[in-house]
């Protein structure tokens, strides 16, 4: 039992007796001493100077408490190796290493293609597109002379027939249906022929080559044009999946001045705006690495120019 026992001394506790006086006390200081006045029953006792306590600390929070825990020592720590053969990869997005359909394989690379390379301006001129208020009046306009669809086409062919064989004329039963012209080929010949008012070219024609030629030809006859996004959007217009080109002849004289102030809005706000554009080369966008490539090249040329 010795060895659980301390081997420090118990402190001695000291009880002073009522003989002894104490003839020094740790916290007496020598002052000097006044003489006392017969009002002054108490003599004032500055007290001691010293250094100030130290603030107590904050007190410790319930995040910081959870930090000293003791991890189990049964627990061992293995680190993971991940080469070849080892311990399993961690998840990761793997969507760069899928194999995309051809389809879409086909036109990341054709919009990658159309980035790098240079684009000739004729071919250049199909991004730049009549903007969304006058696209939307193009449009609120061309709904208005949509084609007629095969029932109505019918029903007006069979009371015309009526009106023949009860011999009347076939004017007199149905009026001359005004409508927006399509297919290229037609097109091509009421532009030749001079008798488009206004035409309308998808910019996303596949292939290209087909209307490439149509600004220069509406330039050279004097019809107003302009390339509008979508041929999808064309091709609801004409009851269609799409259209390449749209083309108005005869409009009724109510719409007149709608369709001179559509055409007047186009020149100035389309044709006049890229005139200049139409002339400049696209592409010869480089990509991040290329980019890096040559501003190190620079740089390396104004360091050595520099020495």
């Amino acid at each position: 039992m010795s060895i659980f026992l301390s081997s420090r001394p118990a402190p001695t506790t000291l009880h002073p007796s009522d003989d002894d006086t104490p003839t020094s006390d740790a916290n007496s200081i020598d002052r000097p001493q006044f003489p006392s006045t017969g009002n002054q029953k108490h003599t004032a006792i500055m007290p001691p100077k010293g250094k100030k306590a130290a603030p107590a600390p904050f007190p410790q929070s319930k995040a910081g408490a959870g930090r000293g825990k003791q991890k189990n020592p049964l627990i061992e720590k293995r680190n993971r190796n991940f080469s070849i053969g080892q311990d399993i990869q961690p998840k990761r997005n793997l969507s760069r290493m899928v194999k995309w359909p051809e389809y879409v394989r086909i036109q990341r690379q054709k919009k990658i293609l159309n980035l790098r390379l240079k684009v000739p301006p004729a071919i250049c001129q199909f991004q730049n597109v009549l903007d969304k208020n006058s696209a939307t009046q193009s449009f609120k306009l061309l709904n208005k002379y949509r084609p007629e669809t095969k029932a109505e086409r019918k029903e007006r062919l069979t009371k015309e027939a009526e009106a023949v064989a009860n011999g009347k004329k076939k004017e007199d039963v149905s009026k001359k249906p005004y409508t927006v012209k399509y297919g290229l080929n037609h097109v091509v010949g009421l532009i030749e022929n001079k008798k488009a008012s206004l035409v309308l070219i998808a910019n996303d024609v596949d292939p290209i080559e087909l209307v490439v030629f149509l600004p220069a030809l509406c330039r050279k006859m004097g019809v107003p044009y302009a390339i509008i996004k979508g041929k999808a959007r064309l091709g609801t217009v004409v009851h269609k999946k799409t259209a390449a080109v749209l083309a108005f002849t005869e409009v009724r004289a109510e719409d007149k001045s709608e369709l001179s102030t559509l055409v007047q809005t186009i020149k100035s706000g389309y044709v006049e705006k890229y005139e200049d554009a139409r002339k400049r080369w696209g592409g010869h966008i480089l990509g991040a690495k290329a980019v890096a490539k040559e501003l190190k090249k620079k740089k390396a040329l104004e360091s050595a120019l520099k020495i």
